[in-house]
């Protein structure tokens, strides 16, 4: 995508991606290839590489590479998927699935963030990313089944919209805990005839803002 600063990307996929056991080669080359400095404040620029989360706008975060990693390979995706991903943030997440060939639709529930996330998205030349400013917990039934979903926000449990937007086969990949402190990262995959639950990790995330939901 971009080939300025790849030297850092290559380095941080090495160590902080490839040696955490993230191994998927399509999930590897899409982390090496979105510029992610160019998804964090323009001050933060010289960070962005690092193995932290990081500040944005309004006071939310662009999440750790080593996670979006992690997430990125438990959905499992196929070239041609069709990704929910809730909480948009700087769009960052959205234009690596997007990396992998999916067709992503992300919901963000701050109109100024949704906004600018959708503007930078485009002006790097992001196809396939979808964006809507609206609550992440009731989904985008219209758009239903998917094929994955991903949140990156916490609650203390799955909400059920996205269950039910989920396809039979397919995986939900979400913090659960309490907003602030540690939170289990849960892959949910929806079977036939109900779902099965795996842990991934402890992680921290913001809280998903929804009006009855927290």
């Amino acid at each position: 995508m971009v080939s300025e600063r790849a030297d850092e990307r290559a380095r941080m996929v090495a160590e902080q991606i490839e040696a955490r056991g993230v191994h998927d080669p399509d999930v590897l080359r899409a982390m090496r290839e979105v510029p992610r400095h160019l998804f964090v404040p323009p001050a933060l620029a010289a960070e962005a590489y690092a193995d932290r989360a990081l500040p944005v706008e309004d006071d939310q975060t662009i999440s750790q590479p080593y996670i979006v990693a992690l997430m990125a390979e438990a959905l499992d995706l196929e070239r041609g998927s069709r990704v929910l991903e809730i909480g948009t943030g700087t769009g960052y997440a959205a234009a690596v699935l997007a990396a992998l060939g999916a067709e992503v639709y992300t919901i963000e529930i701050r109109e100024a963030l949704a906004a600018s996330a959708a503007a930078r998205l485009a002006s790097l030349g992001v196809a396939h990313v979808h964006v809507r400013c609206g609550d992440g917990a009731l989904g985008w039934d219209e758009m239903a089944p998917f094929d994955g979903i991903a949140v990156a926000a916490s609650g203390p449990d799955v909400p059920p919209a996205l269950v039910e937007q989920l396809a039979v086969g397919a995986h939900l990949v979400l913090p659960i805990g309490p907003q602030s402190g540690v939170q289990q990262l849960v892959r949910i995959t929806r079977r036939a005839q109900g779902t099965t639950r795996e842990r991934l990790g402890g992680v921290m995330f913001v809280p998903l803002v929804h009006a009855t939901y927290n």
